[in-house]
């Protein structure tokens, strides 16, 4: 008679993360109930530039509509960013304190950035310009975080895949930044060309700077 060894299956390691990813489709889909057409819009975003037009005011910075897809953005770029350190094998992608730590830091940089920016924007009376270009980037950057939300789902929960396929989702996201940069660009060039100094300014000291010590404090971590 064949001896069969019973061995307990551990569960629960990845509730955490069951419920995150419940609580972000939770606030697609009430944003999709209450903001129905603004939602159809915003779903187009990739191809075409209406919702930008319609929803160009700088008072929907604050509206409760971009606020939550705000948090759908920082929850799934914050799982990507742990999935890729757990990948080099820096931390654990099931550990819930890591994840604490990754979406506290991304929160807090974004955040210190925004306030960074509105004085530097108050000093150099730029102000227009710099909330119109920062919910435009907020627009794009919710929208990848929401393409990249069944894409963490599927990392997550099953084994690493093949390098190349994380090369290429690393390079689609940063082409959808890069791209969406320069549309922002484009889109207010008549203010950018009006105040070129001080967006030079602004482009060097908050878009790049920032970014670039990350890398530095990241690559000699």
């Amino acid at each position: 008679m064949t001896d069969m060894a019973i061995q307990e299956r551990i569960i629960g390691a990845k509730d955490w993360a069951t419920l995150l990813f419940v609580l972000t489709f939770v606030l697609i889909a009430v944003n999709r109930a209450y903001f129905e057409s603004r939602f159809a819009e915003f779903i187009k975003l990739a191809f075409s530039d209406k919702y930008i037009k319609i929803y160009k005011d700088s008072g929907n910075m604050l509206s409760s509509f971009t606020i939550s897809l705000f948090v759908v953005q920082l929850i799934s770029f914050s799982f990507l960013i742990q999935f890729l350190l757990s990948y080099f094998g820096i931390l654990d992608k099931a550990s819930w304190v890591s994840y604490v730590q990754i979406i506290t830091l991304v929160g807090v940089f974004i955040l210190s950035k925004y306030l960074i920016e509105k004085i530097i924007a108050t000093s150099f009376n730029i102000e227009e310009f710099n909330e119109q270009f920062n919910l435009h980037k907020v627009n794009y950057r919710a929208y990848i975080g929401l393409i990249l939300l069944p894409v963490n789902i599927i990392l997550f929960y099953n084994e690493a895949p093949h390098p190349v396929v994380l090369y290429v989702i690393i390079t689609l996201i940063l082409t959808g930044s890069v791209v969406s940069y320069f549309f922002s660009l484009r889109l207010y060039q008549n203010l950018i060309l009006g105040k070129l100094f001080y967006f030079i300014l602004y482009l060097c000291a908050l878009e790049i700077a920032p970014y670039y010590f990350m890398y530095h404090w990241f690559t000699k971590s």
